[in-house]
């Protein structure tokens, strides 16, 4: 069972991005407050069987890069409540018009995350290559004697070590790519939002990722995230702008 202190560790998870933009949010009705914690905004929504606490997983996000969210889902009801991230909505809001965002969901970071991995393996597939050509052709040189005459030799000793040094250099780049590669599948297993059945009483919570917002000349951004627990709709308003702003 999940519970709040996983939410915080998806808060920590998140980690921190200088020269970005910050998150503010708006209590809409007075079922909400908008709060700080821990020097972060954050905002609590409650309904007639959930509770919705929501900030940003990082102080600071990324210009026009995807907003990140930690959504932490309380079950204050009777009877097991669902959680669906397909139910999940944001809309931005330009001016007088609507425009949907996408919610970049578990599977596609998964696949994201995948797609890298063959970059990375092709890349570093290019280098252990590199590496062992460079090896295979150690200890081989040329000379020139005093009197002018030129020539080539061989050391296998020469040889030899760069060869191993090689095998052990192509190893751990080869290591290193696949522990990366599981590192940031565990991560996202562990920390991003997916669907659930919360239990009565029970916590349940991660991170929500979303497309970024449409730029606004590096003005502030605004747009609704609409979170359904069961047969509540937590609306959650959201204005994003330069830090200092």
């Amino acid at each position: 069972m999940r519970n709040l202190g996983i939410v915080a560790l998806c808060a920590a998870l998140g980690g921190c991005v200088s020269n970005g933009e910050t998150i503010a949010f708006r209590a809409s009705n007075p079922q909400q407050q908008a709060m700080m914690r821990d020097g972060q905004p954050a905002l609590v929504s409650r309904q007639k069987s959930s509770l919705v606490l929501v900030r940003p997983a990082a102080r600071q996000l990324q210009a026009n890069g995807r907003p990140v969210f930690v959504v932490g889902i309380n079950n204050v009801g009777k009877q097991p409540t669902e959680f669906r991230v397909a139910q999940v909505e944001a809309i931005q809001h330009v001016g007088g018009s609507d425009f949907g965002m996408q919610i970049v969901t578990f599977e596609m970071l998964q696949q994201e995350e995948k797609n890298r991995q063959v970059a990375a393996a092709i890349l570093t597939g290019v280098a252990v290559a590199a590496n062992s050509y460079s090896a295979s052709n150690a200890g081989r040189g040329t000379y020139t004697t005093p009197s002018g005459r030129t020539g080539t030799f061989y050391s296998p000793t020469a040889a030899a070590i760069a060869q191993n040094n090689a095998a052990f250099q192509n190893e751990a780049m080869v290591a290193a790519t696949i522990e990366t590669g599981q590192r940031n599948m565990a991560m996202l297993e562990q920390t991003v939002i997916k669907d659930n059945t919360l239990m009565p009483g029970e916590w349940y919570g991660g991170q929500l990722h979303l497309a970024p917002p449409t730029d606004q000349a590096g003005g502030k951004k605004s747009y609704t995230i609409v979170i359904t627990v069961g047969p509540d709709r937590h609306v959650v308003d959201v204005n994003q702008g330069p830090a200092g702003t």
